[in-house]
């Protein structure tokens, strides 16, 4: 009872610390930035901001991140590995932020990141699903995973990051439910973890929600998503839980569609998928009309349900004991659905939407090339 305690404790304070840390320190990295030049200049592709806004925030978040876990975790190896891989994706996120780096460049620094977790034992060494059980993966095959899953979630943190406060919002339901999930899979250094990651992605909203004073920049998503995915190895995969790939398929379902989806239109029309191109979805919900803290707002809202979906699938007892339970099915089942139906709708909102602009728009210009006849008639 009393290590239980103590975790939860350890938890709260870390967050706290992380919170006040990224509070207190985004506004002088953002001077900074500006005295150095390091700025988003309106036009970026992906960007949606019409200022000059400095992109170091990334530093100020590694900081909120780095001291409280030094304070606050166990002296383990797998998590001295991770932050060290943290410090390295920051860095290479930071040179980026300076100086701009080839793609390939670019790469070599995250898998150079993603390695050193893998050497310091962090990997998906188990593979656990519903009606499927628990399957131990060969070590050459568990270490591709790893390395795979960590590179994937850094560039799909830094393509989410497009729009103000998307990034920072998202990582924070993720880090909070990781830590709920974490703490209750008697994971204690991985709930702090996660719960740090939280308390800097919220101290961090505070200065990046629309309209945005500062952005994180590369050195801030590379960071985030590496820190992420490697705490969904070590707080969820590494559990003989039966859905311990649902967690961080449902947490970060967000990014992950949104990357599918962009790259799939590459590949359709012949882009280079490092290419940055204006395909996201919260680029389709600007281009139906919403503001970027309304899209945001939206975004925090199917984030939820997910993590809740997440949450129901880990404390709703559907199948307790190897056998089914018939309300508990019924509850998760409805959860279920709902997290379905939020995640339709948001489809329904982004193309049905948008084609009856399209049909709007094409009935007025129909219009217009009516009247030029008449005219001329």
């Amino acid at each position: 009872m009393g290590d239980t305690f103590s975790d939860n404790l350890a938890v709260v304070w870390g967050f706290l610390t992380a919170l006040g840390i990224v509070l207190l320190l985004t506004p002088a990295v953002g001077r900074v930035a500006r005295v150095l030049g390091v700025v988003d200049e309106p036009g970026e592709t992906r960007r949606m901001h019409l200022r000059a806004v400095p992109r170091l925030g990334g530093v100020g978040i590694f900081l909120g991140i780095f001291v409280p876990a030094l304070a606050f975790l166990d002296d383990s190896r797998p998590y001295r590995g991770i932050l060290l891989g943290a410090a390295v994706a920051m860095t290479v996120g930071l040179v980026d932020d300076f100086r701009g780096l080839t793609w390939w460049g670019k790469l070599a620094g995250q898998g150079t990141a993603a390695v050193i977790p893998i050497v310091f034992g962090v990997s998906i060494d188990r593979f656990s699903f519903p009606f499927l059980g628990v399957h131990e993966l060969p070590q050459a095959v568990a270490v591709v995973l790893t390395f795979v899953w960590i590179i994937a979630m850094m560039n799909m943190v830094n393509l989410l990051d497009g729009m103000d406060g998307l990034a920072a919002g998202l990582c924070f339901l993720a880090g909070i439910t990781f830590a709920v999930l974490a703490l209750s899979l008697t994971k204690p250094d991985a709930a702090i973890l996660s719960a740090i990651v939280a308390g800097a992605c919220l101290g961090f909203l505070r200065h990046n929600f629309y309209p945005a004073r500062i952005f994180m920049g590369d050195s801030g998503s590379l960071l985030l998503g590496f820190t992420l995915a490697t705490v969904a190895v070590q707080g969820t995969l590494k559990t003989a839980a039966s859905v311990a790939l649902l967690f961080p398929l449902l947490i970060l379902a967000i990014p992950i569609i949104d990357t599918s989806f962009v790259v799939a239109k590459r590949l359709k029309y012949g882009r280079p998928l490092h290419e940055p191109t204006p395909w996201h979805l919260y680029h389709r919900f600007r281009n139906i009309g919403f503001s970027q803290s309304r899209a945001a707002l939206y975004f925090y809202a199917w984030g939820a349900v997910l993590a809740g979906a997440a949450l129901a699938t880990r404390f709703v007892p559907f199948r307790e004991g190897g056998q089914w339970h018939l309300w508990p099915t019924l509850l998760a089942a409805a959860i279920a659905l709902v997290a379905l139906a939020t995640s339709f709708y948001i489809v329904y909102v982004l193309e049905i939407l948008k084609l009856r602009r399209l049909r709007a728009w094409a009935d007025r210009r129909r219009a217009v090339e009516g009247e030029r006849e008449l005219r001329s008639a």
